[in-house]
């Protein structure tokens, strides 16, 4: 059997939770295949292919994993600290390169700081070090030095999640006040 050119990358990286960027060559391929992609993955693995425009990565409905959940949470916190101290997190998301120290001053001085004392992978500046590097390692941020990192679309991903929860949550909030 012939495959598309870089099958194994995109296998590989797919199968080890990364994200594949729109500027990656091997994103071109798999756009290019995105049939062949999406059977191959639900055929092979049961696996769901996502493929936007700007990053495409695999889902599972049969997951325990936390990594993504701490994530979430590491964004949404993130996210409201920057919206707190008057910038558009969105903005900043997209366009701004932070520091580990700038990270570790928003979470030590965060409103949620019972929520970050009880996550093991938030609660001090080395484990955010190292979900930082899992993220980098999965293709989320990009480390541009030690203790600099930007993030790439893929942390749409997380945004998307917490808009749809919360929409979610707003809808069963209306239904239990209409009753």
């Amino acid at each position: 059997m012939v495959y598309p050119p870089h099958h194994r990358q995109i296998v590989e990286e797919l199968m080890s939770g990364k994200f594949l960027l729109s500027n990656e060559e091997h994103f071109n391929s798999l756009r290019e295949n995105e049939a062949f992609y999406t059977e191959f993955f639900k055929v092979s693995f049961d696996l769901d292919l996502h493929l936007k425009t700007e990053y495409a990565f695999l889902l599972s409905k049969e997951t325990q994993e936390n990594f993504s959940r701490d994530v979430s949470i590491f964004i949404a916190i993130l996210s409201y600290e920057l919206d707190k101290d008057g910038r558009n997190f969105m903005e900043a998301l997209d366009f701004h390169e932070f520091t580990m120290e700038e990270v570790d001053r928003y979470f030590e001085n965060s409103s949620f700081i019972d929520l970050i004392e009880s996550n093991k992978t938030l609660r001090d500046q080395d484990s955010r070090r190292t979900l930082i590097n899992g993220m980098a390692r999965r293709n989320i941020v990009v480390k541009n030095f030690e203790d600099r990192f930007s993030f790439t679309e893929a942390y749409k991903v997380f945004v998307d999640f917490a808009k749809e929860l919360a929409i979610k949550r707003m809808a069963q909030d209306t239904a239990v006040n209409q009753n």
